[in-house]
């Protein structure tokens, strides 16, 4: 498979452990007052949705593997179109639902690129 698709799967998989940084220890109300984390939490979501929107374009099967992608890369284009209306509660919730299993798929689909039995292109 391309280098390329492994380089942004492990793009995304260093944002998602980036917000995992930022995020750790926080409450809800710890991370809205914070201005530079929710900021910085905006920026890796947006670099999570394109990196694996890109590797899903090259390779369509990306997409049957993370369930979440649709809704992923929809999450991108709210937070950089709908920029104004970006509810911090959503980005939490889904910090605390949606990343562990997203970060295990990325992770399952990168092992798979790094198997013996893929080739980079």
């Amino acid at each position: 498979m391309k280098r390329s698709i492994t380089k942004r799967l492990l793009d995304a998989i260093e944002a998602i452990e980036a917000i995992e940084r930022f995020t750790q220890g926080m409450s809800f109300d710890d991370y809205a007052a914070n201005e530079m984390a929710t900021a910085a939490v905006e920026r890796k979501f947006e670099i999570i949705s394109e990196a694996l929107k890109q590797a899903a374009a090259e390779d369509p099967t990306i997409q049957q593997a993370i369930e979440v992608l649709p809704r992923v890369i929809g999450l991108r284009n709210r937070i950089a179109h709908d920029y104004d209306q970006t509810d911090q509660e959503i980005l939490w919730t889904i910090i605390e639902l949606w990343l562990p299993k997203l970060k295990s798929q990325a992770k399952d689909l990168l092992d798979q690129y790094h198997s013996p039995d893929q080739h980079d292109a």
